[in-house]
């Protein structure tokens, strides 16, 4: 009998679907479609890789509603915000869609008489995606379209608590009648997936999840001479200085600590606050922290579903209370969310202060709904705390100096610096992270550069 991966939702602990992983011999079949169906597609111009793209981008939107259900079902967002992860896929679909003209246009250097001279964008062949569950939509757009933009064929690995995404994907690109083997939405274990990476038949990885399992990704593909973009997690700070719009900064940076359950690698999980408003930012985060409503993520009214399992509810509990034990103080008055019960994925948010940097609710990826708030003195405190960290996804700063904040982000090590804003991917700007958050570039027309190869043509005419 088969192996099999059971998805069991964090919403009542059902087994919501069953799946057979991969067989060896099929998953050697799909790597030869992909290599075959690819050598094909490298040819086929732009405009009718855009035309399969986009007909993809369509029947995908097509099934939002029962798209966003199922969503809440494998991994308890609510279903309030679902169709907000399909306009975030749809919005960069098709920008990277709508930027591959330029993006892989032959770049022209001043030209010699007698020589023609340019430098030509060549797809690379195979890219093999690893897709994470939290935003499981969102995630793997980001590489799947500029992917077959650039002429390349696509082999998916869904995170196996979202594995009907992948066959989302799967459908999608079948209405869109995308010649067979282009794309392949394969499940796979860990060792299968690692085989797939050092088999020589794929020619770029693109991962996102923690940062031990991309250090196996990593060690999987040593001396493959592989591309690898890794997106590994975040610890990711806001500042809130001392001539910051405090409503909006409140309200946003609630927002960008509690949504999806703080299961993002670019929410905000330590906040570092001018002393002269600390006390005021404090009661707004923890006033918008009790007006969540945690619950059933199928109900409308829900604000706050589920965390992925209860395991990784209880984790954020340990470090929750690892930090209290050290002198920490949680805001959130007990017994306002009931349903917050040792085991149980269903995790109330919280607002931790007198933390420190001592405590690894300050330095370590929580990925809960949870957030520290410190009391700093001056810009340069600030950014001192906000760089003592093993990670550098995204950083927000709250103040209406723009060339403050411009000075600041240019200290900060960092992916992306927000100002006035948080938590969000704008698909014409890189994506990417500095020390343990990985690697790479995502979005932009800079993301294509990581899907493919340059040939420079230096062709003497005057013969």
């Amino acid at each position: 009998m088969a192996a099999m991966v059971k998805i069991v939702s964090p919403v009542d602990g059902s087994v919501l679907a069953e799946r057979p992983y991969t067989t060896q011999a099929d998953i050697e079949t799909d790597l030869a479609d992909a290599r075959s169906a690819q050598q094909q597609w490298r040819r086929t111009s732009l405009e009718e890789r855009a035309r399969f793209c986009l007909a993809a981008v369509d029947a995908m939107l097509a099934m939002a509603d029962e798209i966003v259900p199922e969503l809440a079902r494998q991994m308890g967002r609510p279903v309030k915000y679902g169709r907000g992860e399909l306009r975030g896929f749809e919005e960069r679909a098709r920008h990277m869609i709508d930027i591959a003209p330029t993006a892989l246009a032959d770049h022209r250097p001043v030209q010699r008489d007698g020589f023609r001279r340019f430098i030509r964008r060549e797809p690379l062949g195979t890219v093999f995606v690893i897709a994470p569950w939290n935003y499981p939509y969102l995630t793997a757009v980001n590489s799947v379209i500029p992917t077959l933009m650039a002429g390349n064929a696509v082999i998916l690995k869904h995170a196996a608590q979202t594995l009907l995404v992948g066959e989302r994907f799967q459908a999608a690109f079948e209405q869109a009648d995308l010649p067979r083997g282009l794309f392949q939405n394969l499940v796979l274990d860990h060792d299968q997936t690692a085989h797939i990476v050092r088999s020589g038949s794929v020619h770029q990885v693109n991962f996102t999840g923690s940062v031990a399992a991309g250090k196996q990704i990593e060690t999987a593909g040593a001396g493959m001479f592989l591309g690898m973009g890794l997106e590994l997690g975040g610890k990711d700070p806001a500042y809130v200085r001392s001539d910051a719009n405090l409503h909006h900064a409140i309200e946003n940076i609630a927002d960008g600590a509690f949504f999806n359950s703080g299961q993002s690698c670019c929410a905000v999980e330590r906040v570092y606050v001018h002393e002269t408003h600390f006390d005021e930012v404090v009661n707004g985060l923890v006033e918008a922290a009790r007006m969540l409503v945690l619950g059933n993520p199928l109900d409308p009214e829900t604000t706050l579903g589920p965390m992925v399992r209860g395991t990784a509810a209880d984790a954020v509990r340990k470090q929750m209370q690892e930090a209290i034990e050290q002198g920490a103080r949680r805001l959130v008055p007990a017994g306002s969310f009931p349903e917050d019960q040792p085991g149980s994925p269903y995790l109330a948010p919280e607002v931790l202060v007198d933390v420190n940097h001592e405590m690894a609710i300050m330095r370590e990826e929580t990925f809960g709904p949870v957030v520290g708030v410190m009391p700093v003195r001056s810009d340069e405190e600030a950014i001192s705390l906000m760089n003592d960290s093993p990670y550098g996804l995204s950083a927000s700063i709250w103040t209406e100096d723009i060339g403050a904040a411009e000075q600041i982000g240019n200290e900060l090590e960092t992916g992306t610096v927000f100002l006035n804003r948080c938590d969000y991917l704008d698909p014409a700007l890189a994506w990417t992270g500095v020390k343990e958050t990985g690697r790479g570039i995502t979005l932009s027309e800079l993301g294509y550069s990581t899907l493919t190869r340059v040939k420079s043509f230096h062709l003497r005419v005057d013969v």
